[in-house]
């Protein structure tokens, strides 16, 4: 069976695009992002919701997006206009469903189900469509576990943080809101071999506050993160890079290993240390990201 999706790939930035603006749709291509999520849920007016449905399915149908990931964030299943759009992307041809606010395992077993019920139903192998799980509530973030593993379909979770911290009836400031969530998601997504994204960041005029969150999912571990305005991702992308130092140490790290197979031998090591397979999957990864972009000089 031949999927649609690609669980393990590059998703440093998914952008997203209203449903209802075909301006930013035609050009979504061309802004840079990993993924491009056009977006049928919060960014859409109700009165708007079926006009945005009709415009997302004809654009999967008859626009080129190239090798990009093409996503669509879906209303909750619970409104009754969940399912309507799955009937209409489906068959279009869309990559990835991202689900939202996501509060348990059974939210993403009721739309993997609907997936299936649609895939079979327009004769497209049940399984070709991915899904992602966006998390926006203290029940979400409790779950996680459970939801990251709830479907092989799973490419990922994500933090939706505007209804998160609505519900813990705070908001968001310096970040220190977001670190259980942030912790509890990214756990989770490592556990079940996923993608973990972060969530926007609003303020697209705070070129500062964006870099600074950026840094820190950097260090925390996450894999991307979720923006809303192209001018936030060669800031991002530059900033996930790995050092040219670090760099350097990853290619001789796979020189190495290549130096020990052309002997035959099972055991690489580097400047007298073994080189173990965290090590290597490090190197592996910080590579893939280097050959995306340029790496980043150190100062």
């Amino acid at each position: 069976m031949e999927k649609r999706y690609v669980k393990d790939r590059l998703r440093r930035s998914m952008m997203f695009v209203p449903g209802n603006n075909p301006g930013m749709i035609s050009d979504a291509r061309i802004y840079g992002a990993d993924s491009i999520m056009l977006d049928l849920e919060d960014s859409v007016a109700f009165t708007e919701k079926d006009t945005a449905r009709l415009l997302v399915h004809n654009a999967l149908k008859t626009i080129d997006f190239g090798k990009k990931e093409v996503v669509v964030r879906i209303n909750d299943l619970a409104s009754g206009l969940g399912v309507e759009d799955l009937e209409a992307i489906i068959p279009a041809g869309v990559h990835v469903v991202r689900l939202p606010k996501t509060d348990s395992a059974q939210d993403v077993i009721d739309c993997e189900r609907e997936i299936a019920r649609i895939e079979q139903k327009n004769g497209i192998p049940v399984g070709s469509v991915g899904m992602m799980a966006a998390i926006e509530s203290a029940n979400g973030v409790l779950n996680a576990r459970e939801i990251a593993t709830a479907s092989d379909r799973l490419i990922g979770v994500a933090l939706g943080a505007e209804d998160y911290v609505t519900d813990l009836k705070t908001t968001r400031a310096d970040g220190i809101e977001l670190l259980f969530a942030r912790c509890m998601i990214l756990n989770a997504a490592r556990a079940a071999g996923i993608a973990a994204l972060d969530t926007v960041f609003s303020n697209v005029n705070d070129d500062e506050g964006f870099l600074a969150e950026a840094t820190l999912i950097k260090k925390l571990g996450f894999d991307g993160k979720s923006v809303i305005n192209p001018r936030q991702i060669a800031p991002l992308h530059k900033c996930l890079q790995p050092s040219q130092k670090d760099l350097d140490k990853a290619y001789a790290v796979m020189d190495a290993i290549a130096e020990a197979q052309a002997r035959g031998s099972g055991v690489a090591s580097l400047k007298g240390k073994m080189i173990d397979r965290p090590v290597v999957i490090r190197a592996q990864r910080l590579i893939a990201l280097a050959e995306a972009d340029d790496p980043v000089e150190e100062e």
